[in-house]
């Protein structure tokens, strides 16, 4: 159904283009090439039906884009944004980070502490 409401948007589309292209403001146009006042289709009903086909093609536009818009296939797996996964798992920068304060605390964690070794500081001697 989306599809056919597509297909039928661009069609009524390409109408109203041809249809608005076809009107010049202030009567002329395809109207001003109709020059005799007998005939069926004269300069006053030309533009009559100029006007009348435009605004039943933008009724037409109208409706089928709100048709579009209702058919419009949708997953039925309700899937999390990401935007808000990342918000969930986003760390607080005004928490204060929690060092450990002794020795047993660090082996408490199952952390090692592991002593630095003391480098003596090269010199050049010449």
């Amino acid at each position: 159904m989306y599809t056919l409401a597509i297909v039928l948007i661009f069609i009524v589309c390409l109408l109203l283009v041809l249809i608005v292209l076809v009107q010049e403001s202030k009567g002329g146009g395809l109207a001003s090439s109709f020059s005799g006042n007998n005939q069926i289709m004269g300069v006053r009903r030309t533009t009559n039906f100029l006007e009348k086909a435009t605004w039943w093609l933008a009724g037409a536009l109208l409706a089928l884009c709100v048709l579009a818009s209702a058919t419009i296939p949708r997953q039925e797996i309700q899937q999390e944004s990401v935007i808000g996964e990342q918000i969930e798992n986003a760390v607080d920068p005004s928490a204060v980070p929690n060092f450990p304060t002794s020795p047993s605390d660090v082996e408490s964690a199952g952390e090692q502490t592991q002593p630095v070794p003391a480098t003596e500081p090269e010199t050049d001697e010449e």
